[in-house]
């Protein structure tokens, strides 16, 4: 199989004929492809993916199509995208090793990537979330991974040029960031074509439509979005795009990559562990979950707390790029200027990523995408209620980010809007 065969999908009845013969899927489950056991398994809104097991292990193979699979090809979108990926994969493996699956093979033309299979007790971690289930390692590991890919592949640390080199390849993914731009920071608050919310939400949904501030906040932070290209973004972090056991964690599918603000990663990443926060009374058909609802507090505040010692560790060890040069702080001796200036940036993190945050929050029950949090909750007035408490803390902490100033402060308002009693 080579790039230059005209695209076509893959299926279950078809992979085996024709990755038969690709020496690095052979090489990991063996060649005898009548023992190859192939099941597709995408659950996901973009593309295919596929387990393929033989004598030797198995493998992932995961294939972009040329539509939005949630849609249709009613919506098309280019098979580039899968390039992107791979190239994601590749940066985010150097910059923090170990946190996502290895590469084994990439096909630009038949737009697939070939790569570990992460196999059970491997699970996602919104469904872990969803079950209940309290992972020790997941803070540390998520807040190490966002900031040394964050740190890493932004001019504090990258060599310029090819910083510059690696922005033109990435500003290619237009189509990706266009979804972004629109599913995530505009379409919440008018009546789009593809918008959905449970329908006990109306009354929530008009006054969010109508609410003036929260929608010019939404468009500055688009502004941010589309225009401050500080690094090379996972694009699409939230607990869907993570693998788990109680000892590892993974990140995967960064297929959204593209250069645009820090504060964008941890904001989306936040905002899921915020949303399994106000989920949980939705989830207590076998008992309460007043120690996951404090777990995942706690999970936010170690999170942030991780990112900003190793984001500083970074600073102080790696910044050897473009910005905020050493030569005009620690090699003239001021090191308080060097510390002064990693305040000023961690701060402008800090408030954009709750802006982020409230927005994810938003577009993920009024929008198009929706997550398993509050769609596994089958009682719709339940459901409502969950998402009503969800939407007023994610309005709050966005149109509210610059009076926010401690990661407590947003876990207190979230503590004490999920006790209301009625919302």
């Amino acid at each position: 199989m080579t790039g230059k065969l005209p695209f076509e999908a893959l299926s279950v009845e078809t992979l085996a004929r024709r990755l038969g013969t690709n020496a690095a899927l052979c090489a990991k489950i063996g060649r005898d492809t009548t023992q190859w056991k192939v099941r597709e398994v995408g659950d996901g809104n973009l593309n295919l993916v596929f387990i393929v097991e033989g004598a030797g292990g198995a493998a992932v193979v995961k294939q972009a199509l040329p539509y939005v699979r949630l849609v249709g090809d009613s919506w098309p979108l280019p098979l580039k995208r899968s390039f992107f990926e791979y190239h994601a994969l590749t940066r985010q493996e150097a910059r923090a090793p170990g946190s996502v699956p290895a590469i084994y093979h990439f096909d630009e033309g038949q737009a697939l990537i070939i790569m570990e299979y992460l196999a059970p007790p491997h699970v996602i971690l919104r469904h872990a979330l969803i079950d209940g289930r309290q992972l020790a390692n997941i803070a540390r590991d998520i807040g190490l991974f966002m900031a040394r890919t964050l740190f890493r592949g932004s001019d504090l640390s990258m060599v310029p040029k090819d910083r510059k080199a690696d922005l033109a390849l990435f500003a290619d993914n237009i189509e990706l960031c266009d979804i972004t731009e629109n599913l995530v920071f505009s379409d919440p608050y008018f009546d789009a074509k593809m918008n959905r919310h449970t329908p006990q939400l109306d009354g929530v949904v008009a006054e969010l439509r109508a609410d003036r501030d929260l929608k010019v906040e939404a468009q500055r932070l688009k502004h941010i979005f589309a225009a401050n290209a500080e690094t090379l973004l996972h694009g699409d972090l939230h607990s869907g795009s993570i693998m788990v056991t109680d000892q590892e964690t993974r990140m995967i599918d960064p297929e959204f990559a593209f250069y645009g603000p820090m504060a964008f990663d941890v904001g989306m990443l936040l905002a899921n562990f915020w949303m399994s926060f106000f989920s949980q009374r939705g989830h207590e058909e076998k008992g309460k979950r007043d120690a996951m609802r404090a777990y995942l507090l706690g999970v936010t505040a170690e999170t942030w707390a991780v990112f900003r010692a190793e984001f500083s560790h970074l600073w102080r060890t790696e910044r050897t790029g473009m910005l905020y040069q050493k030569s005009l702080f620690e090699d003239q001796g001021d090191r308080l200027g060097a510390e002064q200036a990693l305040d000023h940036v961690l701060h402008q993190i800090w408030t954009d990523l709750l802006g982020f945050a409230g927005i994810e929050v938003h577009r993920r029950i009024l929008g198009l995408a929706h997550n398993a949090d509050f769609e596994t909750i089958a009682d719709e007035e339940l459901r409502a209620s969950c998402e009503a408490r969800a939407l007023k803390f994610g309005r709050h902490i966005a149109v509210n980010r610059r009076q926010i100033h401690s990661i407590d402060e947003v876990n207190t308002l979230a503590a004490l809007i999920e006790q209301e009693s009625s919302i």
